[in-house]
C-alpha cells in the first residue's frame, strides 16, 4: 500500500468511522457497533473498498488494545490490583477451566481429535477485551460489580494466552501429522529458516527462558518505579507537549517490542507498566498523550473485524455458522452465571457480567492461525469457528442493548425488590430519601440543629458505612408505599427525596403525591430540564445540583475583586430571584424551541442589565455590618 493508495484507504477508514459511529450512537447502539457495521459495509462483502490489506490494517490496529491496557494499568494502582487478586485467579480461572473444559467435551462429540478439541476448548473460552472493556466505559459500567468482574477474568484471559500459545505446537491431530508439528517445533525451538532465532528464549533451555521472562518483567517494573520518571522529568522541561506525547508513544511501544522478544503478550507488558506508573505524577499527562491514539487505532481494529467476516462462509453454511454462534454464546452464558453466583454476585449484575463476556475474542484470530500452522487443527474446522467467533464479536454490543432493554427490568430488580426492608421504629417530621452526597449534607445540618429525621437509603453498601460512622440509616427503597408509611409519612411534614436517579425521583413524587398529598416535597435535579419534570409533577421546592454552590463562589469572587460582601450577596439574591422566575416562564414554552431559545436568549441580556442597573445605583444606608474588613482597611488609622 504506497502513495494514494496510502491516502485512499485512510480515507475509507476514516469516513466509515465519522459517518457510522454518529449514526449508531444516535440509535443508541454505541461506537463499537458502529465500528462494526462500518468494516461490514466498506468489506470484501460490502462495497469491496478494502479487501486483503484488512488483515495487515487487524495488526496495526491490535496496538489500540496495548494501549487500552495501558491506560487501564495507569486507574490501576498496585494496592488495588493486589486486592483483586480473588476475582482475578478465582472467577478467570474458574471461567477457563470450566469453558475449556465444556468446548473441549462438545468438540468430542462431534468426533473431533482430543488435540483439535482441546485447542477449541482453550480458544473459545477467551472473549474479546478490547470490545467489552470499550463498551462497557462508554456505559459508565467499569465501576461496577459486574466491570469489575468483567474485567478480572478479561486480564486473567490474557495471561492465560501464554501458556496457549505454548501448548499448541506440543498438540498433534495424528501419526502422520505428529512429524510435520515435531519438524515445525523444531524450527520454532532453532530459529526461522535462515538459523535466525526470532525471540531472546528461542533455543535455550526451559529454566533460562524462565529466567529470561521473569528478569524482563522484573526490569519493567524497576524501570517503571525509578528509571522512567527522571527521563519524563527531562522531557517536561521542555514543556514542549508533543514532545511528551512522543515519549509516552515510545515508552508504550519499547514495551510491547520487550514483551514480544520474551514471547508475552504485548498488551500484558503495557498493562503492567500501566500499573507500576499509577503513583506517577506525570499519569494525567500519559492518559492524555495517548487517549486519542487509543480511540483511532481501537475504532480501525473493530472496522478490521467487521470487514473480515466472511460472509461467503456463512451464505454457504449459514446453519453451521448460526449453530456455532449460539452454542458458543449459549456455554458461556451458562458458566458465567455460574462462576457470578459461586462469587456471590447479585442477580442484576451476575446477568450484566454474563452477557457482558458471552463472545469469542480477539486472540482466537491468532490462537487459531497458530493452531492451523502447527496442525493442530485443518482449514475446514477453522475458518467456521473463526467466522463464528468475528459474528459473536459483532453480535456483542447488540447482547448489551437486549440486556439493558429487555432483561434488567425484569429480572435485574427483582433481587432488590424481594430483599427485607429494616424495620423503622421512629416517627420524625422530615423523612429524607437517599443519604448520598446532597441528602448526607441536608441531614446532618438539620440535626445539627435539632430536627429529628429519619433517613431510607437502598444503597445497601452505603448503609453499612454509614452505619460504622454512628449515622442512624434504615435500608430500603422510598419509592415502596409501605415502606414510606412505617417510616411515618402519614405524621410527617417534609419529604426530602435525594436520589440521583431522575426517572426514579419522578416515579416517586407520583406516588407520594397520590397517598400523601398533604407532606411537602423537596428535591434537587441537575438541570433546567429536569427542573421542568418536577414542576409539571406539582413539586414547588426544586433545586438545581451546584446552583447555591455556583452563586456562592461567584460571590465570593466579587468580594477579591473589591466589591462590598452585603453588595455581592444582594447582587447573588437578585440573580436568584430573577432567574427562577425565568424558569417558570420558560417551562411554559420549552416545547417550542424557536421561541425558548430567543425567549432564553432575551433574558440573558434583561439579566445583565437589572444587574449593571442595580449596580450603578450608590446605596443610601450601606449596612457596614457586613464588611468589617473593607471598614478597616478604609479607615485604619483613623480617630
Amino acid at each position: 500500500m504506497h502513495g494514494q493508495d496510502l491516502f485512499f484507504q485512510a480515507f475509507v477508514y476514516l469516513s466509515a468511522a465519522v459517518i457510522s459511529v454518529p449514526i449508531a450512537k444516535r440509535f443508541g447502539l454505541g461506537s463499537v457497533l458502529g465500528y462494526l457495521i462500518a468494516g461490514i459495509i466498506i468489506g470484501p462483502f460490502g462495497l469491496h473498498l478494502i479487501g486483503e490489506e484488512g488483515q495487515d490494517v487487524m495488526h496495526f490496529a491490535e496496538f489500540g488494545v496495548v494501549m487500552m491496557l495501558f491506560l487501564i494499568g495507569l486507574e490501576l494502582q498496585p494496592a488495588l490490583l493486589w486486592r483483586l487478586r480473588g476475582p482475578i485467579i478465582g472467577m478467570g480461572g474458574l471461567q477457563v477451566g470450566i469453558t475449556t473444559a465444556l468446548i473441549t467435551g462438545l468438540a468430542l462429540f462431534f468426533a473431533l481429535p482430543f488435540q483439535s478439541a482441546l485447542a477449541i476448548g482453550m480458544t473459545l473460552s477467551l472473549s474479546s477485551t478490547a470490545i467489552v472493556l470499550q463498551t462497557l466505559n462508554e456505559k459508565g459500567l467499569m465501576k461496577t460489580d459486574a466491570g469489575q468482574s468483567a474485567f478480572s477474568v478479561l486480564l486473567f484471559q490474557d495471561i492465560a494466552v501464554i501458556p496457549m500459545l505454548a501448548l499448541m505446537p506440543i498438540l498433534a491431530v495424528t501419526a502422520a501429522t505428529k512429524g510435520v508439528t515435531q519438524a515445525a517445533s523444531e524450527a520454532i525451538t532453532k530459529g526461522d529458516s535462515h538459523g535466525h532465532a526470532t525471540t531472546w528464549i528461542e533455543g535455550h533451555p526451559g529454566w533460562l527462558q524462565a529466567l529470561i521472562v521473569v528478569g524482563v518483567i522484573a526490569f519493567i517494573v524497576v524501570a517503571g518505579l525509578f528509571l522512567i520518571r527522571p527521563f519524563f522529568r527531562y522531557v517536561a522541561k521542555t514543556r514542549l507537549r508533543e514532545l511528551f506525547t512522543a515519549m509516552s508513544l515510545l515508552l508504550v511501544i519499547g514495551i510491547s517490542l520487550l514483551m514480544s522478544q520474551v514471547g508475552l503478550s504485548p498488551a500484558l507488558g503495557a498493562f503492567l507498566a500501566g500499573v507500576v506508573l499509577a503513583n506517577s505524577e506525570y499519569r494525567h499527562e500519559l492518559e492524555s498523550g495517548i487517549e486519542p491514539f487509543k480511540g483511532l487505532l481501537l475504532g480501525l481494529f473493530f472496522i478490521a473485524v467487521g470487514a473480515s467476516v466472511d460472509f461467503d462462509l456463512i451464505t454457504s453454511k449459514p446453519g453451521l455458522i448460526a449453530l456455532l454462534v449460539g452454542g458458543l454464546i449459549a456455554v458461556k452464558l451458562i458458566v458465567l452465571l455460574i462462576v457470578g453466583r459461586v462469587f456471590k454476585l447479585k442477580t442484576d449484575q451476575n446477568i450484566l457480567f454474563a452477557f457482558s463476556l458471552a463472545q469469542g475474542g480477539e486472540f482466537a484470530f491468532v490462537l487459531f492461525s497458530f493452531a492451523v500452522q502447527n496442525h493442530v487443527i485443518t482449514d475446514s474446522v477453522a475458518n467456521p469457528l473463526i467466522g463464528a467467533v468475528a459474528i459473536s464479536m459483532a453480535l456483542t454490543p447488540l447482547i448489551l442493548i437486549i440486556n439493558e432493554k429487555l432483561i434488567q427490568p425484569r429480572f435485574g430488580t427483582t433481587e432488590k425488590e424481594e430483599l427485607e426492608a429494616d424495620s423503622i421504629d421512629e416517627e420524625n417530621p422530615v423523612i429524607i430519601a437517599g443519604f448520598g452526597n446532597y441528602g448526607s449534607i441536608i441531614g446532618r445540618f438539620l440535626k445539627a440543629n435539632n430536627v429529628g429525621i429519619t433517613v431510607l437509603e437502598h444503597d445497601s453498601d452505603r448503609v453499612e458505612l454509614l452505619r460504622k460512622l454512628g449515622l442512624k440509616v434504615f435500608y430500603g427503597d422510598a419509592s415502596r408505599i409501605d415502606l414510606l408509611h412505617s417510616a411515618g409519612a402519614e405524621k410527617a411534614s417534609i419529604l426530602i427525596l435525594a436520589f440521583v436517579d431522575h426517572e426514579k425521583t419522578i416515579e416517586t413524587v407520583r406516588m407520594v403525591k397520590k397517598h400523601y398529598p398533604h407532606l411537602k416535597i423537596f428535591t434537587c435535579s441537575p438541570g433546567r430540564t429536569e427542573v421542568f419534570d418536577l414542576l409539571d409533577e406539582g413539586v414547588e421546592h426544586v433545586y438545581r445540583e451546584a446552583y447555591d454552590t455556583s452563586l456562592r463562589v461567584g460571590i465570593d469572587t466579587l468580594v477579591n475583586l473589591g466589591f462590598r460582601s452585603y453588595q455581592s450577596h444582594r447582587a447573588a439574591k437578585n440573580f436568584r430571584k430573577y432567574d427562577e422566575g425565568l424558569t417558570y416562564d420558560l417551562r411554559d414554552v420549552r416545547h417550542d424551541k424557536k421561541t425558548f431559545i430567543s425567549q432564553a436568549r432575551q433574558s440573558i441580556e434583561d439579566l445583565e442589565q437589572l444587574m449593571l442597573t442595580e449596580l450603578s445605583v450608590p446605596e443610601e444606608h450601606p449596612d457596614t455590618g457586613w464588611d468589617t474588613m473593607h471598614v478597616m482597611e478604609e479607615f485604619g488609622g483613623k480617630k
